[in-house]
């Protein structure tokens, strides 16, 4: 009999407990605190193909949604919707999502500013907003996401000083606002690999040994400590610690190489699009064309500015721009370099 009500006891606290979280996530109308969050997202957004039609304002959770990841738990832990084309701005109401770990709106036309409300998010560990036209300045709420190892807000319309506080997360381990309107003294970044060149104001030509680079930890930091905190004549404690402090050092190497893989191919996409190699493209024949350098469309074009854009097509945007002599010209930016069909686009 004692068992039986042991067990009965058990299966109640676990029964109460799913249904507190369950409860947890309805406000006082029964309505799910996460999908009032999404659709706020959803309503601030521009969607001309539809990838978030099937968000419903009357759906009990959101797990089933495109583009949304749920935990075991029907927690939101992921929103991704990168190269959508997606316009409009990004609702504050994405600070109501606290169980997220990763957003992902990179390559999309999404404009305005970056909504402080993201500091909110403690459990975000990556976030990029990367190849859109945000404006504004960098909030400095973002420091406050001490989980955060991945941001990219590269190929924006930032301006301001770059948030002193960012040099406080030591967490991260890559970190990109490169091709900006940036300025201010540069904080000493711990970043593990960091880019801030293209920003006219303190990273031009990207000369500056501060504008980029990559450090490597020390990863045998834990592993010395664990041995060293081990009292003598405890072999399986030894042993324990050895493996623990071996898989931080490999959890650490492939999160450096990710982030390394990631910069690199940035650079290379970028390289094949400003700086076309004539031996592995043949097809390409510039006759008596003049090849210009990145620097002198970025000078043209005022940092291709918003207001210079002509035209915007599925592959880029076109601006308008002004040479050192005068000369008019219309400069076409591809936006994603591993777009199908999009490097074509540049050679006719």
């Amino acid at each position: 009999m004692g068992i039986r009500r042991e067990n009965g006891a058990l299966c109640s606290v676990v029964l109460f407990s799913l249904w507190t979280s369950a409860i947890a996530l309805l406000s006082p109308k029964g309505i799910n605190y996460e999908v009032q969050a999404l659709m706020s997202i959803k309503n601030s957004l521009e969607d001309p193909h539809g990838v978030l039609e099937n968000w419903d304002e009357a759906a009990v959770d959101p797990c089933s949604w495109t583009m949304v990841t749920c935990s075991p738990d029907s927690l939101v832990i992921g929103l991704g919707t990168p190269s959508q084309n997606l316009a409009g701005t990004l609702s504050p109401s994405i600070g109501n999502l606290t169980n997220l770990q990763t957003v992902l709106l990179q390559n999309n036309n999404i404009s305005g500013p970056i909504p402080a409300e993201l500091g909110r998010l403690s459990k975000l560990q990556t976030l990029d907003l990367s190849n859109n036209f945000f404006t504004g300045e960098i909030p400095t709420s973002l420091a406050h996401l001490k989980s955060l190892q991945y941001l990219r807000l590269n190929n924006n319309s930032l301006s301001g000083a770059i948030p002193s506080s960012l040099a406080n997360m030591t967490q991260l381990a890559f970190l990109d606002l490169s091709y900006n309107n940036l300025s201010g003294p540069i904080p000493h970044l711990l970043a593990k690999t960091f880019n801030i060149i293209g920003n006219p104001l303190i990273c031009a030509a990207g000369t500056d040994k501060n504008c980029n680079g990559t450090t490597l930890m020390p990863l045998s930091l834990n592993l010395t400590t664990a041995q060293n905190s081990q009292p003598s004549g405890r072999p399986k404690s030894h042993k324990v610690a050895l493996a623990f402090g071996s898989s931080l050092g490999c959890i650490s190497l492939l999160i450096l190489g990710f982030g390394f893989l990631l910069w690199w191919r940035q650079r290379h996409n970028q390289q094949i699009f400003f700086d076309m190699n004539e031996q592995h493209h043949e097809e390409v024949c510039l006759g008596n064309l003049k090849r210009f350098q990145f620097r002198e469309l970025q000078i043209a074009t005022n940092n291709f500015s918003s207001k210079n854009i002509l035209g915007k097509g599925g592959f880029g945007n076109v601006y308008k721009g002004y040479l050192q002599d005068g000369t008019v010209v219309a400069v076409k930016r591809l936006k994603d370099g591993n777009a199908i069909g999009g490097e074509i686009q540049f050679q006719t």
